[in-house]
């Protein structure tokens, strides 16, 4: 079973996470759901993506083309040098140039990121307040895609940028 980066015992009965009440989506092909309609379900049952539990983001907007994840960065999250890792700005970014693509799937594709460049534009800390990565698809072909993103905060200040390159296969 191949799932979109989840839980790998989502959906079942011995997974510790659900166990605890916690809710994750598992988004197999099995589904028969196209890769939009999966990030509807998602966005909508408030479950969460694991990296987004640890993290702390979600999805907020998704539409074909186009997802967009929100997060409140904390001081959980400084680095040795007293900002946020980059890390950070790095996953949200990752994510939603990955769930833009994820949002052109049919039912029977999966993909994978093969590449991503990210360009640090300003620190982020405890106190830049709610932050959005919003991702778009600069490309979709058969073989591969290309998504571009732009953190930035309510203001609409640039933290980040991303590029990524995603490779799109049939499972």
């Amino acid at each position: 079973m191949l799932l979109y980066p989840l839980m790998q015992c989502a959906g079942t009965d011995d997974c510790p996470s659900l166990q605890q009440g916690k809710r994750y989506m598992s988004m197999t092909s099995q589904s028969g759901l196209t890769g939009l309609q999966q990030l509807r379900e998602l966005a909508a049952s408030g479950r969460k993506i694991e990296i987004g539990e640890t993290l702390g983001f979600r999805l907020a907007e998704v539409e074909e083309g186009r997802a967009v994840f929100e997060s409140k960065p904390g001081l959980h999250l400084y680095s040795p040098i007293g900002t946020v890792h980059g890390g950070y700005a790095a996953t949200l970014l990752d994510s939603a140039c990955a769930c833009a693509v994820h949002s052109q799937l049919g039912p029977t594709q999966g993909y994978t990121t093969l590449e991503l460049k990210v360009a640090y534009h300003k620190a982020i800390t405890a106190d830049t307040g709610l932050v959005r990565a919003e991702g778009r698809i600069v490309k979709f072909g058969r073989r591969a895609a290309f998504a571009e993103a732009r953190l930035t905060d309510a203001e609409g200040h640039l933290y980040a940028t991303a590029t990524s390159t995603l490779l799109v296969f049939e499972r």
